[in-house]
């Protein structure tokens, strides 16, 4: 429990259902603020991220979506990138225990809240904020759509996915370039969201692009990627071919020592086993 919360338990006019009422709910701003600013001069983000929680928990269990749309809010006022870095673990927290409404709500707010901060500081001087300073913002916006466009796709949600991937992938290729590790990976997330929409030919042409650039990287998640694009093969009735990415595949995870990978590659070979001889 965060300090926050503590005193909030202790103080009556914060507790319980008057916590909604105008005076109680403007203590409870104050307090929110003031603790949350304090832990970020101090350098105490797990205490931050502890004080976040409850004021979201807080609101949630009041049942006032304004009050969580009003939590969010107030954190834009607090631009350091730490603050968003929390939000985003917090929605990540709550996207695994598939609560939709706070997950959405903290990944939106992580995603307006860069936007307006790239925007802001789009033409401040070198002098003032850093060429890598402004990077890693972009690349903290590049990471916050990756984790809501997971949860997207997990929700059966691919074509609001796919629109985040895209931006992610631009963001890392801009940013880190087309080689790297993180953009191999968001392209090939990006043919996941394609395929699950049935639109399996440029499924295909970003799963390939993926597996040949992580081909030339030497990319430690080489398997995987290859996996998928074995899976969009299937989906496209190139069953040859996607038994021969999918053997290569296995080969692969077993080298790397993938348990998970290979028991999930030998099923997916099983299946597609099936499908080249249906019952007669």
């Amino acid at each position: 429990m965060s300090s926050f919360l503590l005193c909030i338990q202790l103080c009556p006019l914060l507790s319980g259902s008057t916590c909604t009422c105008s005076l109680g709910m403007s203590f409870y701003i104050i307090f929110f603020v003031f603790s949350l600013q304090l832990c970020i001069m101090k350098d105490e983000l797990e205490e931050a991220e502890l004080i976040l929680h409850d004021a979201l928990r807080l609101a949630f269990k009041s049942d006032n979506k304004k009050a969580i749309t009003y939590t969010y809010d107030l954190v834009t006022l607090l631009t350091n990138n730490a603050i968003i870095e929390i939000s985003l673990k917090l929605a990540s927290i709550y996207a695994a225990q598939n609560r939709q409404e706070l997950a959405l709500a903290g990944y939106e707010f992580c995603i307006s809240t860069l936007e307006e901060k790239i925007e802001r500081e789009k033409e401040l001087a070198e002098d003032i904020l850093s060429a890598e300073e402004k990077a890693n913002t972009h690349l903290l916006l590049g990471m916050c759509l990756d984790s809501c466009a997971r949860y997207l796709l997990f929700s059966e949600q691919p074509s609001r996915a796919q629109g985040m991937y895209e931006r992610a992938v631009r963001i890392s290729e801009e940013i880190l370039g087309d080689h790297h590790p993180q953009t191999v990976v968001l392209l090939s997330d990006l043919a996941t969201t394609l395929d699950a929409q049935g639109r399996f030919d440029e499924a295909y042409a970003c799963a390939q692009r993926a597996a040949e650039l992580a081909r030339r990287g030497e990319h430690p998640e080489l398997h995987v990627l290859l996996r998928n694009l074995a899976a969009i093969l299937t989906h496209r009735e190139q069953y040859a071919q996607a038994k021969a990415v999918y053997q290569e595949a296995l080969q692969r995870a077993e080298r790397k020592r993938d348990e998970v990978s290979v028991q999930h590659i030998r099923e997916e070979l099983a299946e597609l086993s099936r499908k080249r001889s249906p019952p007669t």
